[in-house]
């Protein structure tokens, strides 16, 4: 089958998700793979996907000489979509230029990462396609719209971390496929971890500390290592902690990577934009992090101990992973960090939970991920694929 993708242009999550199943096909079947995306070239770079397999749509803003805005009110509105701006040229130019270069591109079935307009075109247009679930509250009219008119539905994490209202009929509707971590090569060993940092900083005192790191029988409490982890999407939230952090863990190296406002650079250690964060992941005594799907998804399996501050997003995104991970026991919230830190009896017990930096377990599994994709190899029909593989694998029919 010939697979389209649709990725948002909203962070660089979405494009990272199609780069990540491109990874899982063979190269020959991975060169029929075409993305959609209006995210520019600086937004992401694929390392699966070459640019003549994405097709680059117009901006879908708002424009000034637009007969109705996005989100024009109750009677203006249809209550099956987020936003439909009316006389937007640009809105035109993409939806014209996605259903041509479907046709044109001989496109079997789209996976659309995310949008309930494009689905709508799809559906209207009779072109199928499958919906990529993110966390969060999604059951307002336009989502379970998109969710109905969809061969099937795709959450691109454990079922384990689904929201409690998610609806039944939705939850026997998705193929759960568990995180799918960025795949990188042969994790840095802990040593090579310390000399990384030392690299990052001059500063003669820190590299004093980080030394000591690499001697086991002199590491004492006040060398653990925290990263707090940010992304670009937005950064305020884990910026205003970064104070009551710092008087928290008074002898911690903490590193802070991504963005970082410059009023709070003195509260930590090291400051640092890295491309590669699992050896961060790995070696830390503590992590606090937002709850962005690719930051969970890479930080799930590890044994270190994990906070989590989500940021504000629609549908509760962040907020509802963050619940799950609470519930389930791999995170705390910052208010439980903070109770913790300060209940003496349990202070020292929380950071040195990972101590043990041999006692990781990072790998994971991508079967699900791998035999979805495997099935788009298998059947070259997508009436076959959908009757014979996904409602089996689903155990449910058109009737649910």
């Amino acid at each position: 089958m010939r697979i389209g993708y649709y990725a948002h242009h909203h962070g660089s999550g979405h494009c990272r998700q199609a780069d990540k199943l491109a990874a899982l096909l063979p190269l020959e079947l991975r060169e029929r793979m075409t993305v959609f995306t209006s995210l520019s070239t600086d937004g992401y770079r694929f390392s699966r996907i070459t640019d003549e397999q994405i097709v680059r749509l117009n901006a879908e803003d708002q424009l000034p000489e637009d007969v109705l805005p996005g989100r024009a009110g109750k009677y203006w509105q249809p209550s099956s979509l987020h936003y439909s701006p009316v006389g937007n040229k640009n809105i035109q130019k993409r939806s014209w230029q996605l259903i041509d270069e479907i046709r044109k591109r001989q496109i079997d079935l789209m996976i659309i990462d995310v949008s309930v307009e494009v689905a709508t075109l799809c559906r209207v247009a009779s072109v199928p396609y499958l919906y990529v679930r993110l966390a969060g509250e999604r059951d307002d009219e336009p989502h379970l719209n998109a969710f109905a008119g969809a061969l099937g539905l795709i959450a691109p994490y454990p079922k384990v971390l689904e929201a409690v209202s998610t609806p039944d009929w939705v939850r026997q509707k998705t193929l759960y496929l568990d995180f799918m971590p960025n795949k990188t090569g042969e994790l840095l060993t802990f040593s090579a971890f310390i000399y990384q940092l030392m690299s990052l900083t001059t500063d003669s005192t820190i590299h004093e500390r980080l030394n000591s790191q690499l001697d086991a029988v002199n590491k004492i409490d006040k060398n653990k290592i925290v990263t707090v982890i940010k992304g670009y999407g937005g950064h305020d939230a884990i910026d205003a902690k970064l104070q009551e952090l710092r008087y928290t863990l008074p002898n911690a190296l903490i590193i802070s990577l991504g963005p970082i406002h410059d009023e709070v650079r003195d509260y930590v250690d090291i400051i640092a934009h890295v491309d590669e964060v699992t050896p961060f992941i790995a070696y830390s005594d503590l992590l606090l992090m937002a709850c962005g799907l690719n930051g969970i998804a890479q930080a799930y399996n590890y044994a270190t101990p994990l906070v989590v501050l989500p940021d504000e997003r629609p549908h509760r995104e962040q907020e509802v992973m963050a619940e799950a991970l609470i519930e389930q026991g791999r995170a705390l919230s910052w208010a439980q960090f903070i109770a913790h830190m300060t209940d003496e009896s349990h202070s020292n017990e929380f950071l040195t939970v990972s101590s043990n930096k041999s006692g990781l377990h990072g790998h994971q599994s991508y079967q699900a991920a791998q035999n979805f994709m495997d099935s788009m190899v298998a059947y070259e029909s997508v009436k076959s694929w959908f009757q014979d593989w996904l409602l089996p694998t689903l155990a449910i029919n058109v009737e649910i």
